[in-house]
């Protein structure tokens, strides 16, 4: 049997035909042994749910290797569709400093643009695209994420709204936060020293001493 990588409906199909086809005819054999051959061994180069389907065919339906070969084209074609459409949605990524709020969109608007992404596909895509090292959001929200496994996009979306309540990511951001936090030491000097200044301008009236109606 020549080595021919197994077909498991994630490459296409022609592809794996004229491979087929092409190790099988590089053999020394008869001209009229090739078609045999052709259909006795093809099974052999099949895994997972191609060798499932080529299990099931009725037995005397396939005449010749042409008619097996269009049969398993026609079959495997639209699987290898909807297998490209599945790789779309898990090549959306979370980026290394970008927000929990502005990925969530993101990938909103991305998932609406392919078509007919089943909600088991967006979970699990937007579950493994989660970076943690972007913001303690995202660590919490992944964390919850594979404790408590989603079923549905709506529910990652809610418990991404309620349950997580994103105070706008500081991790990942440290220079902002310690500005953040000398602004509010500025702030606080300056709130002390307006008060100082208030106390001192309106000091309590004191009588002075030998006169009856000075004031100091």
């Amino acid at each position: 049997m020549p080595d021919v990588p197994k077909y498991d409906e994630t490459s296409d199909p022609r592809e794996h035909i004229t491979t087929y086809t092409t190790s099988v005819k590089g053999n020394d054999l008869a001209p009229q042994e090739i078609e045999s051959i052709l259909l006795k061994t093809f099974g052999e180069t099949l895994t997972r749910g191609a060798l499932t389907w080529y299990s099931l065919l009725p037995e005397h339906s396939i005449d010749s290797f042409e008619m097996l070969a269009n049969s398993f084209i026609k079959v495997h074609a639209g699987a290898t569709k909807v297998q490209s459409r599945k790789v779309n949605i898990f090549r959306i990524a979370q980026g290394k400093f970008e927000l929990l709020r502005e990925f969530v969109t993101r990938f909103q608007k991305e998932r609406m643009l392919l078509s007919a992404v089943p909600d088991e596909w967006a979970v699990e895509a937007f579950t493994k695209s989660l970076n943690p090292r972007s913001s303690d959001a995202s660590r919490k929200l992944k964390e919850s994420m594979l404790e408590f496994q989603a079923t549905t996009w709506a529910d990652v979306h809610n418990r991404y709204k309620s349950k997580i309540r994103i105070k706008d990511d500081h991790v990942g951001f440290p220079s902002l936060a310690k500005g953040r936090e000398k602004n509010k030491e500025i702030s606080k000097d300056y709130f002390d020293m307006d008060r100082r200044s208030l106390r001192d301008r309106f000091l309590p009236y004191e009588r002075t001493e030998g006169r009856s109606r000075g004031f100091r």
